[in-house]
């Protein structure tokens, strides 16, 4: 329903829907093969896809663990290694062209997180790709950059009543003293300088930036309103 709302927003073929199981490699293999067929290559391939897991050492499983593992670390893999070999069929065809990987990491991949060691250490494991496939993709042209969101307090992610961060991390004690959601979301509030939630419109600025420019790679970019300052 997605592709169709821009469709229609944007104009036909603006806009494809594929489904894909992004830690399964044939699957991942499948919708490269899919974008660069109907649309004649790839420029940008964004690795978006995401989960979170909250819990300490004593209360997540292994299976759980594995689970995140797979979504938000291997899969980066499978997709940068797939987008990038038509990227460099790109670039053998026209020795100037530039393309871009990017990876939708989180401000936990620049510091660690109390009892939410799954999703961080995925994101650490992240920026580490992105620096790696920086140094092999640059002589194809290809930059490879992570960027680093806040949290998007706003967004299903947090917010939804059943499964939302709000509840994990409520019912997990991560957030002290915190007896409500709403308790959990002014915690997180009061820790960012510009005293909201990031937004997409935050990332699409970020976004748009690492695409524009020519000399940058292997950066993991915050998006963070404040809360994290690089050194």
């Amino acid at each position: 329903m997605v592709a169709a709302s821009l469709c229609e927003q944007y104009g036909a073929h603006a806009a494809i829907a594929c489904r894909c199981d992004v830690t399964d490699e044939s699957s991942v293999s499948a919708l490269t093969a899919f974008a660069a067929t109907e649309y004649g290559g790839i420029d940008v391939f964004i690795s978006n896809a995401g989960v979170v897991r909250s819990g300490s050492l004593d209360d997540l499983d292994g299976k759980t663990f594995d689970f995140v593992t797979k979504v938000n670390y291997n899969a980066y893999f499978l997709c940068a290694k797939y987008a990038s070999a038509i990227m460099k069929l790109q670039r053998k065809a026209s020795p100037d062209y530039m393309s871009d990987i990017i990876q939708i990491n989180s401000k936990s991949g620049l510091e660690g997180s109390n009892k939410n060691y799954a999703y961080a250490g995925s994101k650490f494991g992240g920026i580490g790709l992105t620096q790696s496939f920086a140094l092999e993709l640059a002589p194809y042209g290809i930059k490879v950059n992570a960027i680093c969101p806040g949290n998007f307090l706003d967004g299903p992610l947090w917010s939804d009543p059943e499964n939302g961060l709000f509840v994990q991390y409520l019912r997990s004690g991560k957030v002290p003293g915190a007896k409500t959601v709403d308790d959990v979301r002014r915690y997180y509030e009061s820790k960012v300088p510009l005293g909201r939630g990031c937004r997409v419109e935050d990332v699409m600025c970020a976004i748009d930036y690492i695409i524009r420019q020519k000399y940058e790679t292997g950066q993991a970019v915050p998006v963070t309103g404040g809360q994290i300052m690089l050194n």
